[in-house]
């Protein structure tokens, strides 16, 4: 039997209290504010009255796990004699990964014995969700913490994320979008499909004509590039729109015979971004 470890990640990740505790992993909570209150943790919230609130006009913003929120989470556990490994929220999107890389090389030199590792997963939501489920099966099968870091490594980017949004005005407030396309594309009823690319970065890559058609192009990438989809476990996410997420869900299994298929809330982290009404589908395929 390898050696035990810790495995990390934070709320990027979307994974539930549940799941998180099934798959003995620690959730590091990253800040979110919704106008006009106190910063809360994104691992606690009431998620249906969130996405209420944006719906209502309210805007949310979020913030990277800074030096100390860092160093306080992962020197406890290195210090009681952990190895320590963090897979943490996409580069592309935060600044999470890079600190966490600077405090891990500062508490390797100050504690030498130990492993403290971090994977940037160049991924968010539930596909980052999904590559710590992966990686907790690693390790679940007796993988070290080497093995899985190199896992994670080589699988990172088989990790698919295709996304569709409702409302594209919330992309306009991120920078996702001008606020001419957002205006017109609201006008047209025109939905942008968007994926995460090798840098971990939001990239929109086509339009679909209403709603329909956009949860349906979803699907059509994943029958593109996914690599043996009815053996693979799949993560679907949404921003409150659990119909339309059980949707894709029905075409996935109907199309590519996928069995195991989890669906969760997109969180306050990314939900503050992508808005009321997002769909996001996660699998591994041959490239992103």
């Amino acid at each position: 039997m390898a050696e035990s470890f810790i495995m990390l990640t934070d709320s990027g990740s979307d994974l539930t209290k549940e799941m998180a505790e099934e798959l003995q992993v620690q959730i590091m909570p990253l800040l979110y504010t919704l106008e006009g209150e106190d910063p809360k943790p994104g691992d606690e919230v009431d998620i249906q009255n969130f996405y209420t609130q944006l719906q209502s006009g309210k805007t949310a913003k979020t913030s990277a796990a800074n030096y100390e929120d860092l160093m306080g989470t992962l020197e406890p556990l290195v210090a009681q004699g952990a190895d320590v490994l963090y897979i943490a929220f996409s580069s592309g999107l935060s600044s999470t990964a890079g600190t966490a890389t600077l405090v891990a090389g500062e508490l390797s030199e100050k504690y030498p014995q130990r492993k403290i590792y971090v994977v940037d997963s160049f991924s968010a939501s539930l596909g980052q969700g999904l590559l710590v489920y992966l990686a907790a099966q690693q390790r679940a099968q007796g993988k070290s913490i080497d093995e899985v870091r190199a896992f994670l490594e080589e699988n990172r980017l088989h990790l698919c994320h295709w996304f569709t949004v409702d409302d594209l005005h919330h992309l306009k407030r991120g920078g996702r979008v001008s606020a001419a396309t957002a205006a017109i594309g609201t006008m047209l009823s025109i939905k942008p499909v968007l994926h995460v690319d090798d840098a971990g970065h939001l990239i929109s890559v086509s339009k679909a004509r209403g709603r329909k058609a956009s949860l349906a192009a979803l699907v059509e990438q994943m029958e593109k590039t996914a690599i043996h989809p009815a053996e693979q476990t799949v993560f679907i996410s949404h921003g409150d729109a659990p119909e339309d997420a059980a949707q894709v869900a029905q075409m996935v299994r109907e199309r590519m015979g996928v069995q195991d298929i989890q669906i969760g809330y997109i969180g306050p982290v990314i939900g503050a971004h992508s808005g009321p009404g997002t769909v996001a589908l996660f699998f591994l395929g041959t490239q992103r």
